[in-house]
């Protein structure tokens, strides 16, 4: 791991913590501070972004379609996006506890220090020794420093890869009753969005999760209930799993990862329910019911979408 230079802290303003009032007013907002935002199109990232914006953020969007381009399998696209930004959120993909992520998370945050972004907040995820050691990369940059270990994500159900098994009526996946705190997108932008813009968050690990712990199948019986659809959960084995993403036309990289996402990190290691939303917010996070019911007014998950 390279030598890092250390960097004094860099002044942070009042954003989305505030009362709706000074919300909306901008009150308290330095408009000079920027950010970069990683994968600022995916669940999480559009969210953030949209909350920054609001408040007079300079914002930019890390993504493959953006402009300019970035791509964590191009290095060569990080230093156009960093030019000029004074924070960065950073959303690895695939996964911040796949083989490799440590390495290409060391190389960004030198590169990011290095061009003058003073503060990082990092999106990991289930504890795995990987994760960790990626967090440690991170720590070890030089920067103000803060990371978010998120749960799962409710959105996974209706924006994500799982949509189309509800609506299918039949969800299948190599998980068993293992507990997870599913947590809100919207939760965790909020989070970020106040760890980006006010003080009181150099150095701080939070553990974000919803209010309590739900298997696959008891939240799966949620969605149905919420759609008034008949919507089973049916625990699989890896192999059975494995083949049925082979036939989707996943290359055997990508099922190795989903196979270990699901397996190893499903064990019960991170069947808890932390209070980072707590924390930072004040506030309690919304809860997996209130979400289910949201997303099936919508008809997100009506069978004939």
């Amino acid at each position: 791991m390279s030598a890092r230079r250390a960097i004094p802290d860099a002044a942070t303003s009042v954003a989305s913590g505030l009362p709706e009032s000074e919300r909306t007013s901008g009150a308290g907002v330095s408009v000079q501070e920027s950010a970069l935002v990683l994968g600022g199109t995916g669940k999480s990232g559009r969210r953030v972004v949209e909350r920054l914006r609001a408040v007079g953020r300079t914002v930019r969007v890390g993504s493959s379609k953006g402009n300019p381009p970035f791509r964590w399998t191009d290095p060569q696209t990080w230093a156009a996006v960093l030019d000029e930004m004074d924070a960065a959120f950073i959303v690895y993909s695939p996964d911040i506890a796949m083989p490799g992520a440590p390495e290409v998370i060391d190389a960004f945050t030198e590169q990011a220090v290095a061009a003058g972004v003073r503060r990082l907040v990092l999106l990991s995820g289930q504890k795995s020794e990987v994760g960790l050691e990626s967090e440690r990369r991170l720590q070890d940059s030089g920067a103000d420093w803060t990371i978010l270990r998120a749960a799962w994500f409710n959105q996974n159900f209706d924006e994500g890869f799982l949509r189309e098994e509800v609506c299918s009526g039949r969800v299948a996946l190599p998980v068993g009753d293992v507990g997870e705190g599913f947590i809100d997108a919207d939760d965790i932008a909020d989070v970020v969005a106040t760890v980006l813009t006010r003080r009181g968050h150099s150095g701080a690990i939070y553990e974000l999760t919803g209010p309590r712990l739900l298997t696959f199948a008891e939240a799966i019986a949620e969605i149905a209930e919420a759609t008034d659809q008949e919507v089973k959960y049916v625990q699989i084995s890896p192999e059975s799993y494995a083949a049925t993403l082979t036939a989707q036309g996943l290359s055997p990289v990508a099922v190795d990862r989903w196979i270990y996402l699901f397996t190893d990190l499903m064990d019960g290691r991170n069947a808890r329910v932390e209070k980072g939303v707590q924390q930072v917010l004040g506030r309690e996070p919304r809860d997996f019911t209130d979400y289910a019911r949201a997303a099936a007014a919508t008809g997100i998950w009506s069978s004939d979408r």
